[in-house]
C-alpha cells in the first residue's frame, strides 16, 4: 500500500485534510467565493495540505467571511511545460458545474501571471487512500457505505454525460461526518455521446476496453468500482502484479482471485462489475440495490440532501 502507484498519465496536487474543522464550517455555503473576483489578498493561508508536481494545496480561510476552503495552486509554468491548459480548463468547467453530497465542490478559480487558484470545498478528514493505509483494510459496514455513496454520486454524473474514469483511493476525500468526496477531476470527460478512446487512469484500475484501445464509455466507472469494493475490502486491489505486463495480462484475462475472507456478498457485486464486456456489468442502479450494499451501507446523508429528496 504504501508505494506509488503506476499512472498511465500525469496526475495533479490532490487535497488531503485532518479532522479540525467544525460541523458549521463544513455546512456554510460560501457566497463570495462564487460571487466576485478574488485574488490572493482575500485569503489568509494555513497549513498544507497536500503536494503535487504542479503545486500544493492549502488550508485557507477568507479574510471577510472566515469560511475555510482549500486552495489549490497550481504554477502556470509547469501546466505549460507539460501541455495541460486544455485538461485544466475542462477540469474547472467539469467540476464547477456539479453539486453532489458526494463530489467535492469547487466553488470558483482566480489566476494572476504565475499561478492558478481553484477554491474548493475543504474536505476535513483527508484521503480514503490514507484511512485505508493506516487501517489496511475496510470493514463491511465502511465499504458497503462508501460505494453507495459513490454510485450515486457516479449516476449524477453520467446523467450530466461525465465520465469521471479514474475513480481511485487517492481520488476520494473524506468530509466531516466520513462520507466519500469525489474529488479530482483532472481525467474526467463531458461527451454527450458517453463514448471516448483516450488511454489514461491508474494502471491498477485501467478496464479492459482502455488497455486494448476500444471505444468505451461511462462503464469504465462501473469497473473502477468492482476495483475500488475489492481493494477496500482485502487492502490491496485485484490485478496487482509484480510487473505491468502481468498487470495487464490479468486485467484482460478478468483474473481476479477472491480470498476466502470475502464476505459472499461482496463477492457476488465484485463478480458482476468486473466484467470483460462493458455491457454485462451491473448498471449503478443495481449496486444500489444490490443486496450486500443494503444489508451493510450505513449512509447518512446530509440535512440538504434529505430534504431534497
Amino acid at each position: 500500500m504504501s508505494s506509488p502507484r503506476a499512472v498511465v498519465q500525469l496526475g495533479k496536487a490532490q487535497p488531503a485534510g485532518e479532522a479540525s474543522a467544525t460541523a458549521s464550517q463544513t455546512a456554510q455555503q460560501p457566497s463570495s467565493p462564487a460571487m466576485r473576483r478574488l485574488t490572493i489578498d482575500d485569503f489568509e493561508i494555513g497549513r498544507p495540505l497536500g503536494k503535487g508536481k504542479f503545486g500544493n494545496v492549502y488550508l485557507a480561510r477568507l479574510k471577510e467571511s472566515h469560511f475555510i476552503v482549500a486552495l489549490k495552486v497550481l504554477f502556470k509554468s509547469q501546466i505549460e511545460k507539460e501541455g495541460l491548459e486544455h485538461q485544466l480548463r475542462r477540469e474547472i468547467e467539469i467540476q464547477a458545474h456539479l453539486q453532489h453530497p458526494n463530489i467535492l465542490r469547487l466553488y470558483n478559480y482566480f489566476h494572476d501571471a504565475r499561478r492558478v487558484y481553484l477554491i474548493l470545498e475543504y474536505a476535513p478528514r483527508g484521503e480514503l487512500y490514507k484511512e485505508l493505509q493506516k487501517s489496511e483494510k475496510l470493514d463491511e459496514q465502511r465499504t458497503a457505505t462508501i460505494i453507495e455513496e459513490l454510485a450515486d454520486a457516479l449516476t449524477y454524473c453520467h446523467d450530466k454525460k461525465v465520465i469521471h474514469r479514474d475513480i481511485k483511493p487517492e481520488n476520494l476525500l473524506l468530509g466531516f461526518r466520513g462520507e466519500v468526496k469525489i474529488a479530482d477531476f483532472g481525467w474526467s470527460v463531458h461527451t454527450p455521446s458517453l463514448r471516448r478512446k483516450t488511454m489514461c487512469g491508474t494502471l491498477d484500475y485501467l478496464p479492459p476496453e482502455m488497455i486494448e484501445g476500444r471505444t468505451y464509455d461511462e462503464k469504465v466507472d462501473l469497473w473502477c468500482i468492482g476495483v475500488l469494493c475489492y481493494e477496500l475490502l482485502v487492502g490491496y486491489p485485484p490485478f496487482e502484479s509484480t510487473s505491468h505486463s502481468e498487470t495487464y495480462r490479468r486485467i484482460l484475462k478478468v483474473d481476479v482471485r477472491f480470498p476466502l475472507s470475502m464476505p459472499l456478498g461482496a463477492r457476488d457485486l465484485i463478480s458482476k462489475l468486473l466484467r470483460y464486456q462493458p455491457l454485462e456489468r451491473l448498471p449503478l442502479a443495481q449496486i444500489l440495490k444490490h443486496p450486500w450494499v443494503q444489508a451493510h451501507s450505513r449512509r447518512v446523508l446530509p440535512p440538504c440532501a434529505q430534504m431534497a429528496s
